[in-house]
């Protein structure tokens, strides 16, 4: 639906459209509605107001919905409405498979004889390549084992290349060659190297601080982004041929930055021009940090990759209109808080109010104290709060902000007189332009101290001054949300074990994975800054971090390489072994290296409690290895804190960071920063040039991504020897008409879940075992396991994807009784992994369906965890509650979610799961309805459909959106 169609004669709302004084750009203002309603909307929803009005088109947005959001006041949490956003983000795990159910929707139209470049997106949609790596290599791993992550950098073909050499350091020098030497001399006496695909991806010198002399990029970066080149040559021969084929994307070529920190670098407009029309940008992306963009005032959030196709195919996203809370600061930030420690005290102030689905909209005077940065990170965390967002309207210190980054004086003149002409501009400071909200919470900044959140759930914060004796009463709880349960007699274990030649000792609270990624922290250069001035301060104390401890700095994009750089601390990160590896999601989402075998022996050797620190935002159990059970998140300054520690049982105000060589003891306090000192390098160094390079670097690309080679065709030739691009399943037996809801009948139970059940344990992600369903059928395909590399990228591959649904080594299924990605194959007893089972119920013609306890899908937004129960022949999932997300999922995907009612349970019905389920769907579904499931033992229940709409509902009744979308082109 383009926007010259929905403005023309009979748009219902022509007599809004009005002009900026330079007269050339038009814009609907909905002050000329004349109604005082108008004013006391919270920003937020004006930005949904405008879109609806310049939407309507009497289809897919009605007048009617135009009143229902003016009316916002009463008709909050009650009126269904949509919101067309102006754009689609997709990164490259969940868009790839995005993208390869519209490649097969072309191939499924041409066989009924529709043209299939009719199947395009019609929301203008961006895809970032580069969002997610594997960690082949860190430093530590370069110098002690030359291929850890069972990567092969010799391998021949189109994308090998020889290994960049390390040029030889002048005599004396180490140049950073090991952890913990003198990085002086080092410098590199090559004058170049040939302009290699991977030698494009960070064009910013790295200066040697002493020489002022370029430096070869880190051996590390460039060989872990060359195994990804190599390990990924179908998939980016697949994005290209969508950026040539389909109409309306922009594809962002790989070694550019991670999905939600180009989005807010490169993407952002905060207001949008289009066809001699200005409005408000917003966005909807396959990404759980789309919500950072919040931060600069843009409106935008999560979605699964099933709504985002739909978005891309000229559907709005129908939202019930929220509750908008109002979060009002005051007081004035601790000088020895982070942004961090702000993020996490809001976090647990509006978790503890019970948000979850509703909007968050900042004000008051405490916000024009938290700089652009501080603010996209705050929003950044709105998932963990389960709000859909958490906007900061734009201010003056917004505009001082993009004045520094990629905005022209024209753009934000024009960006500046738009706003305050439709008053979605705020000056915080003026309480007469505060609007109503559904409720206020008022949040104090000066109460905020440092925390971290662990050792299992982000949720379970912990002051850093009470990290010692919290970990100690962890050792002593009983295996839960927090406890592991260990017996005082083995509470003092120490384990000896080799490393290099050197003896060291591992004990419970060890540290031995220390990662700065680029989930959340990456974009505030204040902490990252933070961490860097520490490890300068901690090198020149004499301070190391242990060898054996798998550091790791993994940036969102090059510019925080580049202020890293120039601020000069970059070689004393590289120093403590926190060298950059490469752009994206890596440890985050479990893709680190593993750790050294002495380590992972005497961990297993001792049943000890180790530890992982990470600055990201999730760190479910196991997330990051195996053998790693408890998992912190905290700020970047503290990941190196505790790194250089080793331990994170440790009082920092009365216990050492470490001991020199010398003996002398010194203390965090020694060697933290002052907030002056971070400011004034920030100031000074975070400017605009930075910009101004990144985006000419984007735009030019580089040169693997340009030499590269795809299909010319208007459909996508699919290779039947890929293991890596597939046609799915999904338009199998498509036809016109849509055939009535079909009762499930003598279903069996495919899992027995409990509380709790997140979309990890469902979708497949991280790597792929080789025990495992997955691994077989890649081994079927003449696959090494040093071929398999990850699920996360082999997304667009639905073998390999449903036989790693329900694959987590942390899946509590009850009929197995014992973590685990087994399952009971009911008619013969016998436990299988459960694809197994699947197998054999698919032959024996049996549906299926999943039982759960509350919370079912909690977590991040993954479509295959939709899309794989979907494969695997599920028909409905029967919980106690579902995420509301993962909910939407599910109907998108043609299965039904069907609700307890209140008070009931599989246990207070004293269901076995044993039973075969027949549960009758009525021709006339509807929303909400009361359906009866009989069990073969003979109890009857009642269920509730958790279908929303009558959308919800056509949905459902076409097998899925997808088959939707698919038949209104036929």
């Amino acid at each position: 639906m383009a926007l010259a169609s929905s403005v023309k004669e009979e748009h219902p709302f022509n007599h809004l459209i009005d002009t900026l004084k330079d007269g050339d750009r038009k814009y609907f203002n909905p002050q000329k509605l004349n109604d005082a309603r108008y004013n006391k909307l919270p920003l937020s929803i004006r930005v949904l107001l405008e879109a609806a009005i310049r939407k309507c088109d009497g289809f897919y947005v009605k007048e009617e919905d135009v009143h229902n959001i003016l009316d916002w006041s009463e008709q909050q949490n009650v009126a269904e409405v949509p919101f067309p956003p102006a754009r689609v983000l997709l990164q490259d795990f969940t868009g790839i498979p995005a993208m390869v159910d519209l490649a097969a929707m072309r191939d499924a139209v041409i066989k009924h004889g529709v043209d299939p470049c009719l199947v395009n997106p019609v929301c203008p949609t961006d895809l970032i390549v580069d969002h997610s790596l594997q960690i082949d290599l860190n430093k530590c791993a370069i110098q002690n084992s030359p291929n850890p992550g069972g990567g092969d950098g010799q391998s021949q073909g189109p994308l090998s290349r020889p290994s960049p050499t390390r040029p030889t350091p002048r005599r004396g020098s180490q140049c950073g060659s090991e952890r913990g030497s003198c990085s002086k001399g080092g410098c590199s006496d090559t004058p170049g190297r040939p302009a290699t695909a991977v030698q494009q991806i960070e064009n910013t010198p790295l200066l040697c601080p002493f020489h002022l002399q370029p430096v070869s990029e880190p051996e590390t970066t460039l060989k872990n982004q060359e195994l990804e080149l190599i390990r990924n040559k179908e998939r980016l021969q697949f994005f290209k041929w969508c950026s040539k084929a389909f109409k309306n994307v922009n594809v962002v070529p790989p070694d550019v930055g991670a999905v939600h920190q180009v989005n807010l670098e490169y993407l952002s407009r905060v207001v949008q021009e289009s066809q001699g029309f200005i409005y408000p940008d917003s966005v909807v992306g396959t990404d759980s940090h789309t919500t950072m963009i919040n931060g600069l005032g843009i409106l935008g959030w999560g979605v699964g990759g099933i709504e985002s196709e739909a978005v891309m195919l000229g559907q709005p996203i129908s939202l019930t209109l929220p509750q908008v809370v109002g979060c009002r600061l005051v007081g004035s930030v601790n000088t020895l808080a982070t942004s961090i420690d702000i993020v996490l005290g809001i976090t647990k102030h509006l978790r503890q109010a019970g948000i979850a689905g509703k909007f968050v909209e900042f004000f008051g005077p405490g916000v024009s104290q938290l700089s652009v940065p501080d603010r996209t990170t705050i929003a950044n965390m709105c998932p963990e709060y389960n709000a859909t967002v958490s906007f900061f309207p734009v201010d003056h210190v917004t505009l001082k902000h993009f004045k520094q980054t990629n905005f022209t004086e024209e753009k934000l003149q024009l960006l500046e007189a738009y706003l305050k002409a439709v008053k979605l501009f705020r000056s915080y400071e003026d309480s007469s332009e505060d609007p109503q909200y559904s409720e206020v919470i008022e949040i104090n900044l000066s109460s905020m101290v440092p925390h971290v959140s662990g050792p299992k759930r982000p949720q379970d914060r912990v002051a850093v001054s009470s990290m010692k004796e919290d970990f100690q009463s962890c050792l002593n709880e009983k295996v839960g949300f927090k406890g592991f349960h260990i017996s005082k007699e083995k509470q003092e274990s120490l384990v000896p074990f080799l490393h290099g030649g050197q003896e060291y000792k591992l004990a419970h609270g060890s540290v031995v994975i220390a990662a700065v990624i680029s989930c959340t922290n990456n974009c505030n250069p204040s902490v990252m800054l933070t961490a860097g001035l520490l490890a300068k301060k901690a090198v020149e104390a004499g301070l190391i971090v242990k060898p054996y401890i798998r550091t790791s700095l993994a940036p969102g994009s090059g510019m925080v390489t580049h202020y890293l750089n120039t601020s000069g601390v970059l070689p004393y990160l590289s120093q403590l072994g926190f060298e950059v590896i490469g752009y994206g999601c890596a440890t985050c989402v479990g893709n680190t290296a593993p750790l050294p075998e002495t380590v992972t022996e005497a961990i297993k050797e001792g049943d000890l409690v180790a530890c992982g620190v990470l600055s990201g935002n999730r760190h479910f159990e196991g997330r990051l290895c195996d053998c790693v059970r408890a998992n912190y998140l905290a700020s970047p300054p503290l990941v190196v804190a505790y790194a250089i520690a080793g331990t994170v049982s440790i009082n920092f105000e009365k216990e050492p960071l470490g001991v020199t060589s010398e003996g002398k003891e010194v203390y965090l306090r020694d060697v933290w920063p002052t907030r002056e000192e971070v400011q004034h390098i920030e100031q000074d160094k975070v400017i605009s040039s930075m910009f101004t390079e990144l985006r000419a670097r984007r735009e030019k690309g580089n040169t693997f991504w340009n030499n590269l080679e795809c299909p010319e065709s208007v459909v996508f030739p699919w290779d039947p020897k890929s293991t890596y691009i597939r046609s799915p399943s999904f338009f199998n037996k498509l036809c016109k008409e849509v055939q009535p809801p079909q009762s499930i009948e003598n279903a069996h139970a495919l899992l027995f879940l409990g509380d709790k059940v997140t979309t990890d344990h469902i979708s497949p992600a991280g790597s792929i075992a080789r025990v495992s369903a997955a691994a077989r059928y890649l081994v079927s395909k003449r696959l090494t396991p040093r071929e398999f590399n990850s699920y996360g990228a082999r997304r667009g591959n639905d073998a390999v994807m449903t036989r790693g649904t329900f694959a987590s080594i942390k899946l509590q299924n009850r009929f197995i009784g014992k973590p685990g990605p087994k399952t009971l194959h009911i008619p013969s007893g016998q436990t299988l992994d459960v694809f197994e089972a699947v197998e054999r119920y698919q032959r024996d013609g049996v549906p299926l369906i999943i039982l759960a306890g509350k919370q079912y899908g909690s977590g991040n937004s993954r479509d295959w965890a939709a899309k794989g129960p979907y494969l695997l022949g599920v028909r409905a999932v029967i919980a106690e509650s579902f995420e509301k997300m993962h909910k939407n999922h599910l109907v998108g995907m043609g299965i039904a979610p069907l609700q307890f009612l209140p008070g009931q349970s599989a246990d207070s019905l004293e269901l076995s799961g044993k039973e075969r389920f027949t549960i009758t769907l009525p021709e006339d579904l509807s929303p909400k309805q009361l359906l009866t499931v009989k069990t073969s033992s003979g109890k009857t229940f009642s269920v509730t459909t958790l279908f929303d709409s009558e959308m919800d509902v056509a949905f459902y009744r076409h097998g899925g959106l997808l088959r939707y979308v698919a038949r209104t082109m036929l």
